[in-house]
């Protein structure tokens, strides 16, 4: 979708939960495993029964740390944790403790390339604020989960799991840059492991608040649309509920603020509930819990103890290997993409080269056959060899394809190593060095085809690709093309 949908302009804002990856609760030790039976990891602290005391868990804290330090955020030194207080069956206290006057994390932002057309240009998302807080239970109300009968059940085990609520400014425009964001932030938290990113086990879940403006004036009233669990469905709730507003708008129809929630089966967005402002969650100072303080030496620690950031690795991409600024981007989207290249550029001396076959006939490959580059046939090693005989012109760039297909398949007597040598002397693929032999095929091409020569001379330059393709034929595909175009401009004067 454009940013301009029928003469009005799209307003998305996020809001990301994460769930960090701590092996207890914010403020229990109860296990946040996934998967346990219902209401057998919540423990009185995350009950809030009588008598009990939340105590901060360290751990998450640092995730919420090393996430600022990624995004180049603010850390507070001293944040404070609120009562957000609301009726809900799946939370026992009655409110949930969050943050809201001051967040640990401030500030920030992520930047990412988007497609526009026919150029490729950087965009970047300014973040607001991440704030910790616990995340509710859950309510059951599917009749498989309860044994039928039309019941619900409250199911309390995710209560207290720690999230980091990510919230942006309103800067998107349009449902393609709000999926490129979220799947930049999912790439962030992922990197540095303080989520495991698991959209369908509800470890990343977005929110997009959109809203629909005519362009210059002032924004419009948003409708918050929950847990979305796919960027394919993020894109497809967007869009939709953009044109609903749209209709609305143009039919003489106010916009209400509400959370609505959208169904993958329809296709469409419905209200779950009006959207409650911050007053109407009356929040206030925790009392059981003290400020957080963060000193600048615990912040250095963590720091140290990070590994390399992807924007910092992209931007090493860019000075060591000398790649643009979008395939240095690309190649980090994980740890283990990074890798492949580091291991193929070192190994063949071609980082350019390197960068386009992985992005090119190697992320077509495992996105068809939906694999990871783990899982990828063809090693790091094994591509370098293939790049190096491309670049000494042992084959062509067609014949290259027929090995890397070869390598893929793992076919010939070669077993999963796949010798690339062996392979092209199998196939039959070395290109011909011969200058002797070729000049013989090129000088019978030429007597054969007297009315190109002619053309050509007479300056119609097409006029050599009627030459070009039989050489090329008489070859059987092996002659080196850059040496037949100066052979072919030789004799042609």
């Amino acid at each position: 979708m454009s940013k301009l949908v029928q003469g009005y302009e799209v307003v998305i804002g996020f809001e990301t939960h994460a769930q960090l990856s701590t092996k207890s609760k914010i403020f229990s030790r109860a296990s946040v495993a996934f998967g346990a039976e219902p209401n057998t990891q919540a423990c009185a602290v995350d009950m809030a029964l009588p008598g009990t005391l939340p105590v901060m868990n360290m751990g998450a804290v640092e995730r919420a740390i090393e996430f600022g330090l990624a995004i180049n955020a603010h850390i507070a030194e001293r944040s404070i944790f609120a009562r957000k207080n609301y009726f809900y069956p799946d939370l026992p206290k009655g409110y949930q403790i969050s943050q809201f006057e001051i967040p640990v994390v401030q500030g920030g932002e992520v930047s990412f390339f988007l497609e526009e057309g026919k150029e490729t240009v950087r965009k970047t998302v300014r973040l607001e604020r991440a704030h910790l807080e616990e995340d509710a239970g859950k309510s059951l109300h599917e009749d498989s989960a309860l044994g039928g009968g039309g019941q619900s059940g409250i199911d309390l085990n995710r209560a207290g799991t720690p999230l980091l609520e990510i919230v942006t400014q309103p800067d998107m425009r349009s449902s393609e840059e709000a999926v490129a964001y979220a799947k930049e932030l999912h790439k962030i938290v992922t990197w540095i492991g303080i989520c495991d990113g698991n959209m369908q086990e509800g470890s990343f879940r977005c929110d997009a608040n959109v809203s629909v403006r005519k362009p210059g004036g002032e924004l419009g009233t948003r409708r918050e649309i929950k847990n979305l669990n796919s960027f394919k469905f993020m894109q497809q709730a967007i869009d939709y509920e953009v044109r609903w507003q749209i209709d609305q708008i143009e039919d003489g129809h106010k916009i209400q603020q509400a959370t609505v929630l959208f169904n993958p089966d329809t296709g469409e967005t419905r209200a779950m509930r009006t959207k409650e402002d911050a007053a109407d969650y009356r929040y206030f100072p925790d009392p059981d819990l003290p400020p957080l303080v963060i000193g600048r030496d615990w912040v250095e620690r963590v720091k140290g103890e990070m590994a390399e950031l992807p924007r910092v690795m992209a931007e090493r991409f860019v000075k060591d290997y000398a790649l643009p600024e979008y395939d240095a981007t690309q190649l980090t989207q994980s740890k283990a993409v990074a890798a492949y290249f580091e291991a193929t550029a070192k190994a063949c001396g071609q980082p350019k080269l390197a960068s386009n076959w992985i992005m090119g006939e190697v992320s077509r490959r495992l996105n068809a056959s939906e694999m990871a580059i783990e899982q990828a046939p063809v090693s790091a090693a094994q591509l370098a060899a293939l790049i190096g005989r491309i670049s000494d012109n042992t084959i062509s760039n067609n014949a290259a394809r027929q090995v890397f297909e070869g390598l893929w398949n793992k076919e010939g007597p070669y077993g999963s190593e796949g010798d690339v040598d062996a392979l092209i002397e199998a196939k039959g693929l070395k290109q011909m060095n011969d200058t002797g032999e070729l000049e013989k095929i090129i000088d019978d091409v030429l007597a054969a085809n007297p009315k190109n020569v002619e053309e050509f001379k007479a300056g119609n330059a097409k006029a050599l690709n009627g030459l070009v393709g039989p050489i090329m034929k008489a070859s059987k595909g092996k002659a080196n093309p850059g040496q037949v175009n100066a052979l072919l401009m030789k004799k042609l004067g």
